[in-house]
């Protein structure tokens, strides 16, 4: 193997990059518009929940509960209506997300410590939000609840010497603050790698069946195992080039601090490269035009994204689909940037994910690049 054909064949293959505009328009825009659109307009977090309030009892136990709800940061009264028929017309005409309905008798039942009653709502029409309006609107009632309880107890120590209770006390770990943006940024930094390589790879090689010079650096002294090698490394360095500049705007940025080690980080990225850089190849020996390899291309990287756990859990998933996604080397990848970046563990806890995006990556490549020096012969 010459090491000077492959810095050549890498310089070329870089030069022929940087020139064309479709290149170099994947390679900077598209990065920054998924970590920006990620980061920013993908996001579970909901604020200002339009919310119809309808009060029966309007007493001040009830108006303290609405407070709370208002308070909160999370819901908006934007309407206060006089008859519970209004519900159905707002929520069907989506101008609010949720109803609260507190009934007659609230605080007569607060009063006499028997449990009392509310309704909430919910235009589940979209089922994630739903579900995380739903969360907001436990946490909501459970503390009122929790302040009302607290009330009388403080009146029964008067009679009682020793009032028995639990002091429930909730702390997150990882993500205090329970931003979207810390669990968005880091997985963007996977798709972004797998998009660009894959994409990178795969065209480049079809490009010079395309233009017909494949044939012409076949017949020189490059041998097989030189090509590939010059036809990935411009993947491979770009590939590291965009996560620094990822790591750089999550953390100066988003302020989303490495928790563990950035050069362990980087040492697995390239574990991950060569799934992706694999990926690639393959992709190249069953394309025929640049056109046909990009859509190749998105046939293999959705799945890839949406079976990895980038958005959506895989405990939630069929059980079948469970199985699959173990064959997915973006899962394992997802796990490891996670466990650094976030709660920054180490290698005595990745070790299982490290072996089988390992296996994965030399498995893939080796296939990918024995189908492509059959495909050169």
């Amino acid at each position: 193997m010459n090491i000077r054909r492959i810095i050549r064949l890498l310089k070329k293959e870089l030069l022929q990059i940087f020139r064309d505009r479709r290149s170099v328009a994947l390679l900077t825009v598209a990065p920054v518009l998924q970590l920006f659109l990620f980061g920013y307009a993908v996001t579970t977090d909901i604020n200002h929940i339009s919310t119809a309030v309808y009060d029966e009892d309007r007493t001040s136990a009830s108006r303290e509960l609405i407070d709370r709800f208002t308070r909160s940061g999370y819901f908006i009264e934007d309407y206060y209506l006089e008859d519970p028929g209004q519900i159905n017309g707002l929520l069907d005409a989506g101008k609010v997300q949720m109803a609260l309905h507190i009934p007659r008798g609230f605080a007569k039942d607060l009063a006499r410590g028997r449990g009392a009653q509310v309704q909430t709502i919910l235009d589940g029409s979209d089922s994630m939000s739903a579900r995380i309006i739903a969360g907001y609107t436990t946490a909501v009632i459970q503390q009122y609840s929790g302040a009302v309880m607290a009330q009388r107890l403080d009146r029964l120590r008067g009679t009682v010497s020793r009032v028995p209770a639990i002091d429930g006390r909730l702390r997150v770990w990882y993500n205090p603050d329970l931003r979207s943006a810390r669990f968005m940024v880091p997985a963007v930094l996977c798709m972004i790698l797998l998009t660009i390589t894959v994409m990178l790879t795969s065209m480049s090689i079809v490009r010079e069946k395309e233009l017909g010079t494949l044939e012409q650096l076949v017949v020189t002294p490059i041998t097989p195992a030189e090509l590939m090698l010059g036809k990935t490394l411009p993947g491979l360095l770009i590939g590291m080039l965009d996560m620094f500049f990822v790591l750089l705007v999550a953390v100066f940025w988003f302020h989303i601090p490495v928790a563990g080690s950035v050069l362990l980080l980087f040492a697995l990225s390239i574990l991950f490269l060569l799934s992706s850089l694999g990926l690639g190849i393959f992709i190249s020996t069953i394309s025929k035009t640049q056109h046909e390899a990009t859509l190749t291309s998105f046939f293999f990287i959705l799945p890839f994204i949406i079976l990895s756990g980038f958005m959506f859990p895989i405990e939630n998933m069929p059980r079948v689909i469970q199985y699959v996604t173990y064959a997915i080397p973006m899962r394992y990848f997802l796990e490891i940037i996670r466990g650094i970046f976030l709660r920054g563990v180490g290698l005595e806890y990745l070790w299982p994910q490290t072996l089988a995006l390992a296996a994965f990556g030399i498995g893939i490549l080796a296939l990918s690049a024995a189908r492509f020096s059959k495909r050169l012969g």
